[in-house]
């Protein structure tokens, strides 16, 4: 049985099992495949708490940190209302399987609806065939405003000194 929390990144438990997870899907090649840098794993949890707009789920197994769903506040202009982004979503290797990103969705649709949030949004690789999945079960598809100029794209540009 997965244990569902909102997690409180004051409490020691919630902040080394945040980073753990986050440290493994960074690690993961649907992650990047690379460990968070040394500056990231250091002022993260600092960084957090300075924000009143993230929220954080966390599962635990038997005591043991399974999966983590970050969730960034943002605005829909068109709505003028709150939105959500889900930010990241990583599940252990050992838990996969059970059931557990239902549950994260689960929660953290429960905050949105809280906080007045008028849609989620997340973004996901074209190669992530079982996250892409596990996400149209949620109800999520691409997003469009009419048909004929097809589904947004997610779009980056790095801004490094």
């Amino acid at each position: 049985m997965f244990k569902i929390i909102q997690a409180d990144l004051t409490q020691a438990e919630h902040a080394k099992a945040y980073l753990k997870l986050m440290s493994d899907y960074a690690c993961d090649p649907m992650g990047g495949g690379e460990d968070l840098s040394d500056f990231a794993k250091q002022n993260l949890i600092e960084t957090l708490l300075k924000r009143n707009d993230v929220f954080i789920v966390l599962a635990f197994k038997n005591g043991q940190a399974a999966a983590i769903l970050t969730a960034i506040e943002g605005f829909s202009t068109f709505a003028c209302k709150p939105l959500l982004n889900i930010h990241d979503v990583a599940v252990c290797a050992a838990f996969r399987g059970q059931g557990v990103t239902n549950l994260l969705f689960s929660e953290i649709e429960k905050i949105a609806l809280s906080r007045g949030c008028c849609k989620m949004t997340l973004e996901v690789l074209e190669g992530n065939e079982i996250a892409i999945n596990a996400y149209r079960k949620q109800g999520f598809c691409g997003y469009q405003l009419d048909p004929k100029f097809g589904n947004a794209l997610f779009w980056t540009k790095s801004l490094h000194d």
